[in-house]
């Protein structure tokens, strides 16, 4: 599923192309990407004009002159200037100048109508300050994979940056967030901004469908230390990387170097 960098990186390079046009029209296909009133929602944003194209976790939102679209990729979407429509075609967005599609294979992905979800989402890791982030961790007794996860507790995370943020920190996945002594969460939450503006450097991760809005793939994925590297000798110490499930997630680590 693309997360934070891979999120980040589809919004600046489909900013540009969407900055200042025009809707002259949409479609919607499918009602699992579009739940609801297709039609309608489709009467709504013909003829608005696009404000800007923005974030917010793994949100892309689009505001309008009139209302906001907010994009969830789900595990497999895609959004494409002026791509080849096909099969797996969910959303045409013709405008005023070139034309937006949504590919979206498996649908899992979601284009709502200023939907409530995205209100309720938790800080952004790159803005979040030190001590409201340590705040944040003692008042939790959960373990540190599945909060990390959380959106209402950080927006944007996921397994990849969740594991390599905990590999960078030296703390197990299986460790107590409230545990956590001020010195520790203080490396956690440096990783973590490390890792994330490093991936977004490099355009994200394309581990299988992933790409920008002009379908070219991320190449953080060549510098993964721990996801995706079971098996293999961990490059700080040479152990075994190990995969175990936490909250449903296959959870890469290193067992000497990350402690609980």
């Amino acid at each position: 599923m693309p997360e934070l960098p891979e999120v980040e990186t589809v919004v600046r390079t489909l900013a540009p192309h969407l900055r200042g046009r025009r809707i002259v029209s949409a479609a919607f296909t499918s009602r699992f990407v579009t739940p609801g009133n297709r039609r309608a929602l489709a009467r709504r944003v013909a003829g608005r004009r696009i404000e800007s194209v923005r974030r917010r976790g793994k949100f892309i939102v689009i505001e309008l002159d009139r209302g906001t679209l907010a994009v969830h990729l789900g595990m497999t979407g895609k959004l494409l200037m002026d791509g080849m429509s096909g099969e797996h075609t969910h959303a045409v967005f013709t405008l005023d100048s070139g034309v937006l599609l949504y590919d979206d294979p498996r649908q899992f992905g979601r284009i709502e109508w200023c939907p409530a979800r995205v209100a309720r989402l938790g800080p952004e890791p790159l803005e979040i300050g030190l001590e409201e982030f340590i705040a944040r961790l003692r008042r939790h007794k959960a373990r540190l994979k599945p909060l990390l996860l959380n959106q209402a507790f950080l927006a944007g995370l996921g397994n990849i940056y969740v594991d390599e943020s905990l590999f960078t920190g030296g703390i197990h996945p299986l460790a107590i967030a409230s545990r956590l002594s001020a010195p520790r969460a203080a490396r956690l939450y440096q990783a973590m901004r490390d890792v994330i503006r490093l991936a977004i450097e490099h355009r994200g991760s394309s581990i299988s469908d992933y790409v920008d809005a002009d379908g070219n793939r991320g190449e953080f994925q060549l510098l993964h230390r721990v996801y995706g590297r079971e098996g293999e000798p961990c490059i700080e110490c040479g152990a075994l990387i190990r995969k175990i499930v936490v909250a449903q997630r296959g959870t890469h680590y290193c067992p000497k170097c990350q402690k609980r």
